[in-house]
């Protein structure tokens, strides 16, 4: 489950992570979810300590946003795997792909949309030390990717990418026989390199951010509309790598999945029913506490 509330990076991860952390495919699914109002503070708390006080509001702004992603998104989930899992009994297409993609990406803006509700009103009882000791961490975190990812080589580059694709793929279709692995390293050498970009846009981002959170007037309104606009606003080289890189790893993926043995779609089909169930159990169990929460209705 890997890889920005306040921040950039530290809202579009926690909110990667809160949406993801169902894909883990194993059995602590429910666990982790049930205690997500336990994980997303000690996330937190890698990046800015807080005070008793700031604790406990975070708690109360937590709560109906979980309740709300409990009620409305995990059904959501549901409906994406079921239609997953009927794509399985005919050839897979890209286009059918696409969806299932497009819809993964909607759930996160949603998610991202929601949560900033209360990353801010966080990020305005934060003190100027606070926001400082924020940013010093995701700065000293932008370099640590620098140091890591940027010292590869092109090869080095690719082999990490293929590796963490295959480990991904076996999670969901099993041990990969030796002519899919021969096949997905064919597929990997035609990956552009995205690191140095990535984190030239990261980079700016975060100087971007860093003004934002000087908190001048509207400065709340002000960092939702820059983290809504932030896919648009990167640069045309970093879109066209990510949108090449994005075929790549599809036409690998429908590949993989269209040519699965009988054992890897047994595999296949268990994993998604094991998630399904998962969300399916959390959807009926509700809220922890009870608490109720408008519906989209009542916000508009």
């Amino acid at each position: 489950m890997k890889p920005p509330a306040l921040r950039p990076r530290v809202s579009r991860t926690l909110v990667a992570c809160l949406l993801l952390i169902w894909l883990a495919g194993c059995s602590s699914t429910q666990f982790f979810y049930n205690r997500l109002d336990f994980f997303v503070p000690w996330y937190l708390g890698d990046y800015v300590s807080l005070d008793r006080s700031q604790d406990a509001l975070l708690e109360d702004e937590l709560q109906p946003f979980l309740a709300w992603h409990r009620r409305d998104e995990l059904p959501r989930y549901i409906e994406l795997l079921e239609r997953a899992e009927r794509s399985l009994d005919q050839p897979v297409t890209r286009d059918q792909l696409m969806a299932l993609t497009l819809d993964a990406e909607q759930a996160l803006d949603r998610l991202q949309h929601r949560a900033l509700d209360w990353m801010l009103v966080l990020g305005d009882a934060l003190r100027e030390e606070q926001l400082q000791e924020f940013m010093l961490a995701l700065r000293e975190q932008q370099a640590e990717y620098e140091e890591k990812y940027l010292e590869r080589d092109d090869a080095h580059y690719r082999d990490d990418a293929c590796e963490r694709l295959q480990d991904n793929i076996r999670r969901y279709l099993g041990r990969l026989q030796t002519e899919q692995k021969t096949r997905l390293a064919v597929a990997c050498a035609n990956l552009r390199r995205s690191d140095s970009v990535w984190l030239a846009e990261r980079a700016a981002w975060l100087d971007r951010l860093d003004m934002l959170l000087q908190r001048e007037p509207d400065w709340q309104a002000s960092l939702r509309q820059a983290v809504a606009q932030r896919r648009q606003s990167v640069s045309i080289e970093y879109r066209t790598i990510w949108d090449a890189n994005t075929e790549v790893i599809q036409l690998a993926v429908i590949d993989l999945v269209n040519t699965r043995t009988e054992r890897q779609d047994a595999h296949l089909r268990r994993e998604l029913g094991k998630l399904r169930e998962d969300l399916i159990a959390l959807v009926e169990q509700g809220p922890a506490d009870g608490s109720q929460v408008a519906t989209s209705a009542d916000e508009a």
